[in-house]
């Protein structure tokens, strides 16, 4: 039987602020992750899963400030879950 018991959850809604991520047809990534993690977040929460979100907001995070965020939340052990949302794009053959 495993004893380990989950720190918690860190939710990073990827992209945001200057960075768009994928976009067309008027969908653009960065607000649909926000969409989506902050749902998650909500979700979790009811459940009483300790969660935190890199964003709340439309920021623009450099790739070491959101990794300072995801280690801010909870640390680096293995009892931590971390899930980052991108939704890809391609072209259509």
């Amino acid at each position: 039987m495993n004893d380990r018991v989950l720190t918690g959850i860190v939710i990073d809604a990827g992209h945001g602020g200057v960075d768009g991520g994928a976009s067309g047809n008027g969908i653009v990534e960065k607000d649909l992750n926000l969409l989506i993690s902050t749902y998650m977040y909500d979700r979790f929460r009811e459940l009483g899963v300790p969660v935190k979100m890199t964003r709340t907001t439309d920021e623009t995070l450099d790739s070491s400030e959101r990794v300072d965020r995801i280690l801010d939340a909870y640390g680096n052990g293995k009892d931590v879950i971390v899930i980052s949302n991108h939704i890809n794009a391609g072209g259509h053959t």
